[in-house]
């Protein structure tokens, strides 16, 4: 064999088995990876485009959807005493079936080693149960966490109770302030909120890893009728997913908000706007109205909200537990 046919030969060779050791490094790397919380979905229950609307916002969705679009979810990984992988996803939402393809491809949690954790009984919030169902995915035993009404909601009224009397779905009571372990680290801790409790109680959730924390809170009618205080709640944490439906009252036409109780984004920032840096930086602003501004990040209020010091949630984010 020539000397140039052996160079070859041995470069291919070599090409081959570092394309094998890099694909086994990144399995490696992907299979010992700590908790993770994963951002699946920034909207309101609504959704964009939203049913009815006749805006630009709408329109050029309509048009042309944009897979980055979903209702608010987050997903966070843990592994079990076997060192499996496990996961739940806050929220079952009307894009569930899209939100489960992405956090299962990427962290490759079977559906047997996955929970569900519900905020409360408005409809981007639980309806996404329906597709596991016997019409859709027939699943067998997903368990589902709720608070005390929200179980009782879910079991005498169908469809949902159909999903209970066939097994597709098992449901799990949340107790406030107690923690629900999702794997060996990670710890999940229902606190009340107080929203429209037409069907069942609201909670947001402080999710616990080994080394950082979240606070989950998509709705709340305001801060300042809280039991709890916010800027205390923050200081509990690492990152905080709050409300932020509307950006200000002019978005909404200056309509009654006891008719849609959400604190608006500029009424948050006000009231933390003497806290530090640190701290601001904790905030993720999550669960958007169609109509904000803040889903344009050209727009004079995404800008305004990150010149301040706090972001807002964009879906496929991650962050370490």
């Amino acid at each position: 064999m020539h000397r140039f046919q052996i160079v070859v030969v041995l470069s291919l060779l070599a090409f081959s088995l570092a394309a094998c050791s890099d694909g086994s490094a990144e399995r490696q790397e992907h299979a010992v990876e700590g908790p993770m919380l994963q951002v699946l979905g920034t909207l309101q229950d609504g959704g964009a485009p939203h049913i009815g609307c006749k805006r630009p916002c709408c329109r050029n969705l309509f048009l042309r959807p944009a897979t980055d679009r979903k209702v608010v979810c987050l997903g966070v990984t843990d592994t079990n005493s076997e060192g499996e992988r496990v996961g739940a996803l806050f929220e079952a939402t009307p894009d569930f079936s899209a939100q489960l393809q992405e956090f299962q491809s990427k962290w490759e949690v079977p559906l047997e080693r996955l929970s569900v954790f519900l905020t409360h009984a408005h409809i981007g919030h639980y309806s996404g149960l329906m597709f596991l169902g016997r019409e859709a995915l027939g699943a067998e035993n997903v368990n589902v966490w709720a608070m005390p009404r929200l179980r009782d909601f879910l079991t005498t009224n169908g469809p949902w109770s159909q999903l209970v009397a066939l097994g597709n779905i098992r449901l799990n009571a949340l107790t406030e302030l107690q923690p629900v372990s999702i794997g060996k680290s990670v710890r999940v801790v229902p606190v009340r909120v107080p929203h429209r409790d037409e069907y069942s109680e609201t909670v947001g959730f402080r999710i616990e890893g080994p080394s950082n924390a979240a606070l989950f809170v998509p709705d709340i009618n305001k801060w300042d009728v809280w039991e709890l205080a916010l800027e205390d709640e923050l200081a509990k944490v690492d990152y905080a997913f709050l409300d932020a439906t509307f950006y200000d009252a002019e978005e909404v036409g200056y309509r009654d908000m006891a008719e849609i109780p959400h604190p608006f984004i500029v009424e948050t920032l006000d009231r933390l706007k003497d806290l530090p840096l640190s701290e601001k930086a904790k905030v993720h602003f999550i669960h958007l109205n169609h109509t904000n501004p803040c889903l344009d990040i050209t727009s004079q209020a995404y800008r305004s909200v990150v010149a301040s010091g706090y972001h807002v949630a964009r879906y496929g984010q991650s962050f370490p537990m």
